[in-house]
């Protein structure tokens, strides 16, 4: 059994959930999200909150139980606060700056890394080493960090590298004499 199936989906005020076969759109204040539920899911609204049960007791249905509610909430998310990355960039010459809707990456390359702004995805540059990714879609938000990490990951020896803000980056021990 699901445990995070089980729970139900609070709708809060402001929030409207519009049920059409197996899509469920969520329109809010930041803006609107759409998402199609898999078959062996059924979604019920009962006045302000949603209600994710499987079909049936097949393994793919418990599987794609708990699925479902998470992203549906994550949905509801969104669209009220919205969801943000912040990425450090740690390392002698390193930063940021904004080019129009554009992110411009100087990370110890010959060249600037250009990184365009994806559809429903801002940046975000308070300080000079550090890079804000907002948006309402979770998944988005993550997929476009974990893209800028990727372009240049902390490595081992100096800590040197983008990182998400807090991570700890395990340092190794450089040759000796």
């Amino acid at each position: 059994m699901s445990r995070i199936g089980k729970k139900t989906v609070p709708v809060p005020a402001g929030v409207t959930v519009t049920l059409e076969g197996q899509t469920v759109t969520v329109k809010g204040p930041k803006g609107q999200l759409a998402w199609t539920i898999v078959d062996e899911i059924e979604v019920k609204q009962d006045g302000g909150e949603l209600t994710l049960t499987p079909r049936n007791e097949t393994t793919r249905a418990r599987s794609m139980w708990g699925l479902s509610r998470t992203l549906v909430a994550n949905m509801v998310q969104g669209v009220t606060q919205g969801f943000e990355e912040t990425l450090e960039l740690v390392g002698v010459g390193y930063r940021a700056a904004m080019k129009g809707s554009d992110l411009s990456l100087q990370l110890g390359f010959s060249h600037d890394v250009e990184i365009p702004a994806p559809a429903g995805v801002t940046f975000i540059v308070p300080k000079q080493t550090e890079v804000k990714i907002a948006g309402i879609d979770k998944q988005l938000v993550g997929e476009t960090a974990a893209k800028i990490r990727r372009i240049r990951p902390p490595e081992p020896y100096k800590g040197k590298g983008v990182r998400y803000a807090g991570e700890k980056v395990r340092r190794k021990e450089g040759k000796k004499k």
